[in-house]
């Protein structure tokens, strides 16, 4: 999905994003235990509206952030938490970054402007593979050998035909928040997915907002195989799961 897509549905990505940090929070709490914060900030691409930045804060207090976001509705919320938290306020830097931008930044990031750990949550299945090869490379520049990659999978490793479900259903106000997604095999590593907002007021649609994206679907295996890197999944409570990389020295 390109920023675009989400510059039309990202008013309502706040309600989704409570229910990722809850689900993908806890195995990302366990990745990022134990990083060093003295080899640099916490790198997160893709922050979305901050409910994953609250979670990486609190789970390193000692820690900067940097948390890039290109969708502007997404990013002005992601703005909004970060100012309204005086703890956030002097950690944590927003820039407006898409991958492509930010690999250019990291391939051309002066000796010691490195990170600690790197989380990609809801990211990497947008990006084609020779695009996550130039990302990993321009990583492994900035991290230690051993620091954690965590990325979001999504639950989707392999193409696979899903009906249209209702993922979620919330009232504000006198109004009914509905979203709706489906998703078809869109070749051998790839889907095609269709998700549409509903804003009801009773039983009139008061709002719809449909759009549709292609996610390059991929396992911890495949990750660890593009990489080069060790790696292996992290569970939450509820099963989500989560791959967390690490790099190895370069050859």
């Amino acid at each position: 999905m390109s920023a675009q897509a989400y510059h039309l549905a990202g008013e309502f990505y706040e309600l989704v994003a409570r229910r990722q940090a809850a689900s993908s929070g806890p195995p990302l709490q366990a990745a990022l235990a134990g990083t060093d914060p003295a080899a640099g900030p916490v790198l997160e691409i893709g922050a979305g509206t901050g409910a994953v930045t609250e979670v990486i804060a609190r789970t390193l207090p000692d820690t900067g952030i940097v948390a890039t976001e290109p969708a502007h509705t997404m990013r002005a919320v992601l703005t909004a938490r970060v100012a309204a938290d005086e703890r956030l306020r002097e950690r944590v830097l927003v820039t407006d970054e898409d991958a492509a931008a930010l690999t250019v930044r990291l391939e051309t990031a002066p000796p010691g402007a490195g990170f600690c750990a790197a989380v990609l949550f809801g990211v990497v299945g947008h990006l084609d593979r020779p695009d996550r090869i130039r990302l990993w490379r321009a990583l492994q520049r900035v991290l230690p050998v051993g620091a954690p990659v965590a990325v979001e999978l999504m639950g989707v490793a392999r193409p696979r035909h899903i009906p249209p479900v209702r993922l979620l259903r919330e009232q504000i106000g006198d109004q009914v928040y509905e979203w709706w997604s489906a998703g078809e095999p869109a070749g051998p590593a790839a889907m095609r997915f269709d998700t549409t907002w509903r804003v009801l007021a009773g039983t009139r649609v008061v709002r719809e907002v449909a759009e549709s994206y292609l996610w390059h679907t991929l396992s911890v295996s495949d990750l660890v195989a593009e990489t080069g890197w060790s790696g292996e999944p992290r569970s939450g409570p509820d099963g989500t799961e989560i791959a967390v990389l690490h790099p190895v020295p370069s050859s």
